[in-house]
Order: C-alpha cells, then structure tokens, then sequence
C-alpha cells in the first residue's frame, strides 16, 4: 500500500510539473492571440513599426535582433565550448577534470544581472573605444551571452565525449590514425547529436536571457543593420514595457510572450530529437 502510495504521490507531481506548462501556454495565448487576430499576423510579424499607443504592433525588429544576438552567441558558445569540452575530455589529467569541471559548472549559478553589470563596466567601452559605435550592441550582447551558455554546452558536449565507446578511439588508434585525426573522424561524428542537443540547449538559453542583454544591448527599437548596432530583444520588450502597459500594448506584449515561448518550445523540441537520436 505505501508503494503505490508513493507510486500515485510521484505520478501526481509529474503531471502537475506538464499541467503547469499547458497552463501557462493557454494563458499566454489566450491573452495575446485577440491581438495577433486583430492586427494581422503579417502585420505582427512583418511590421518594423513598434509605436503602442499609435496602434503599431510590429516585432520584426525585435525578432531580428533575438536572432542576431542568440546566433552570435551560439558562434561565441560553440567555438569555446566544444573546444573547452574536447580539452576536458581528451587531453586534460583526470584530476584537472574533477577540479575545472565544477568550476564551469559554477557559471551557471551566477545571477544574469552580475553579466550585465561587468558587460556595462568592461565590454561596452573596449568595443566603443575599439570599434566605434555607441557600445551598447548586437556584439556586446552576442558576447556576454556567448560566456553564460558555456556551461550548458560544455557539460552536455562533454557527457556525448565520455558516452562514446573506447572501443572506437581504440581501434582508430590500432588502424594507425593519430590522436588528431581519431578526436575529428571518429569522436566528433560518435558524438555528434549529443553536441547538437548541447549547442540547442544553449540556444533555448539565449533567446530566453533578459537581464543580462537589457543591461548592454541598447534596446533601439530599430533593425539592426551590423554587429556595432543597439538592439532590443523580445525579452528585453516584455520585460521594458510590461510595467506600465495597458490595454492593446498588454496584449501585443503578451503575443511577444507567445512568440518567443514558440520559439523556445521549438528549440527544445529539435535538442530533444537530437538526445533521442544519440540513444
């Protein structure tokens, strides 16, 4: 009896952590899709105009610009990350890997606002005195969120490593391929998807960060045209404008929501195929 107690109690929060997601779903759409049916999907989507009180709902801008700064930092994430992971899982002593491994992991657990702040203090200036431009930019952003999905790529990146059989570095080795060559043709495309999954992950990540990239991206409610230009996220919109919205401007917020929870859910949707692929 006490088992299935227990059996029942798990399966009850198991479904309420899934009927919490539906919750939040339908409530997000059914506050912002009168909006997005009012205006016009296209007209949503399309538009580059974001005037609320004039009744110009267009997030084009927006959606440009989460692009931009979550494809950049995917660039940054990707190229640190999976170099850092393959040094972890290749080259590094053991007793290195169960002090540095904790160490990455510990970037995860430092708050977005913390980024945010040595962003304004060291990077936007270096970029302003570097590159020109205002600083507050689409590289700055790219960058400080590049360094908060390290630790999201490494450790996936370096479990897919670990997970690869030995028995495939072993004859690669026997075959007479050297370490190089066995690391990119037989290590790298083993663990493929999980890398993938990891780099997905990253991504979901990004696009969600709000903090952080309000602090240095600017927040222009114009398309960026180069890496040097502000610009504001569907994160930094809602999170701008929520406080002192109304009416029609609510609800165009609340369709930002539903387009970027769309997103995220397709984000996840693709890492999820990819982890089951690897299995």
């Amino acid at each position: 009896m006490k088992e299935k107690l227990i059996e029942k109690g798990l399966l009850l929060v198991a479904f309420s952590a899934v009927a919490a997601i539906f919750v939040i779903a339908i409530f997000i759409f059914s506050e912002g899709t009168p909006l997005v049916l009012k205006s016009g999907i296209v007209n949503f989507i399309g538009s580059t105009q974001w005037a609320p009180t004039k009744g110009h709902f267009g997030i084009l801008p927006m959606i440009v610009g989460s692009l931009e700064v979550t494809l950049l930092a995917i660039v940054v994430g990707a190229v640190l990350g999976l170099s850092c992971a393959l040094f972890l899982a290749e080259f590094a002593p053991r007793w290195s890997v169960r002090i540095l491994k904790p160490l990455i992991e510990l970037l995860a657990g430092i708050p977005s606002v913390v980024y945010g702040f040595i962003g304004v203090v060291v990077l936007v200036p270096w970029i302003r005195t570097t590159f020109g431009g205002p600083g507050f930019s689409v590289l700055a952003s790219g960058l400080i969120l590049g360094v908060m999905v390290l630790p999201t790529v490494i450790a996936i990146a370096l479990d897919a490593l670990q997970a690869v059989p030995l028995s495939y570095k072993e004859g690669s080795l026997a075959l007479g391929a050297t370490r190089w060559q066995t690391l990119y043709r037989v290590l790298l495309p083993a663990g493929r998807s999980g890398i993938i999954a990891g780099l997905v992950l990253g991504m979901g990540r990004a696009v969600g960060e709000t903090m952080a990239v309000i602090m240095v991206a600017g927040n222009a409610l114009l398309t960026p045209h180069s890496l040097l230009a502000p610009v504001r996220t569907l994160t930094s919109n809602i999170a701008l404008e929520m406080g002192y919205a109304a009416g029609d401007h609510q609800a165009a917020l609340f369709a930002t929501g539903m387009v970027l929870f769309i997103i995220t859910m397709v984000l996840n949707t693709i890492a999820l195929l990819a982890v089951r692929s690897r299995r």
